[in-house]
């Protein structure tokens, strides 16, 4: 079984892999179906998804009035304006079939004019904060990507008091100097005040460049087994991260089979064959 822990400050213990919905947004319901029985047969609790992933609110919809207990529920707005994200977290609601989310996540806030249009008074903040006190979401998190995000959502946290982060954690991407500083401190931040802190982007090879793209995701995935265990484990060796499965429903077998038989972490010189061997790169650059 994969192992739960407490969501942050949150009062849900959820497990250490969770499902990154993103892997739904180009799918048919048929195979969304069998997706969700996959995450369910593996224990998993937490469902992550975002307005912006295709069809995968749609997706998961048809199941939450059989499965809506069994589930933490996210889902993030885009929108930086307060009527832009007040009414797409409706929309997300009437989209995913209930009445409540439990995560309500500002996605991909790292731009500094959209942060500042964000997280000011009439800003996407403010209508998250509406949506927690009208009952509609109970807990209020912020996403991202590239090498300036963590550094960002410390800024965030100095502003808001968030009660979860998302960012990109892999062994590759902890080779630049700067952003592991920048991971590190925010992991103090978040470790103080109990902000759950979920990573992405774990099985990372390279930016596809001008390989042919065969995968859902907009990076090339480490897909043999053995390397997969390894990325997964090394992620999930540092215990205070949840680890978001990867955005192609093809690949997301083996992350979950890599989750289960986690047992300790995978030192760096396990990393370092892997990176020698399927010729790893970072994805992010600046």
């Amino acid at each position: 079984m994969i192992a739960k822990q407490a969501f942050g400050r949150t009062d849900h213990s959820s497990t250490r892999t969770i499902f990154g919905a993103a892997a739904l947004g180009q799918v048919t319901q048929g195979e969304a179906d069998r997706t969700l029985e996959l995450i369910l047969e593996h224990g998993i609790n937490h469902i992550d998804t975002a307005a912006s992933y295709g069809e995968a609110e749609l997706r998961i919809g048809p199941w939450m009035a059989r499965h809506r207990e069994d589930f933490f529920l996210a889902t993030k707005t885009g929108e930086r304006t307060f009527e832009g994200a007040r009414d797409e977290i409706r929309r997300s609601l009437e989209r995913l079939r209930v009445d409540q989310v439990d995560l309500i996540q500002l996605h991909n806030l790292v731009d500094a004019e959209e942060w500042e249009v964000a997280m000011n008074a009439g800003g996407a903040l403010d209508a998250a904060i509406e949506a927690r006190e009208e009952g509609l979401v109970r807990y209020i998190g912020v996403t991202g990507h590239g090498l300036g995000v963590a550094a960002r959502h410390k800024q965030s946290l100095e502003r808001f008091d968030f009660d979860a982060v998302l960012l990109p954690y892999s062994y590759v991407l902890m080779q630049n100097e700067q952003y592991a500083a920048d991971f590190e401190a925010l992991m103090a931040v978040c470790r103080e005040r109990k902000v759950a802190v979920q990573t992405i982007k774990s099985i990372t090879r390279r930016p596809w460049g001008d390989i042919a793209q065969n995968r859902a995701t907009w990076y090339q995935p480490l897909e043999d087994q053995r390397d997969i265990d390894k990325a997964v484990h090394w992620v999930l060796g540092r215990p205070e991260v949840f680890l978001n499965t990867v955005g192609d429903i093809y690949v997301l077998p083996k992350v979950l089979s890599a989750a289960e038989r986690f047992e300790g972490p995978v030192s760096d010189a396990e990393m370092e064959a892997v990176v020698g061997v399927r010729h790893m790169e970072p994805l992010f650059t600046s």
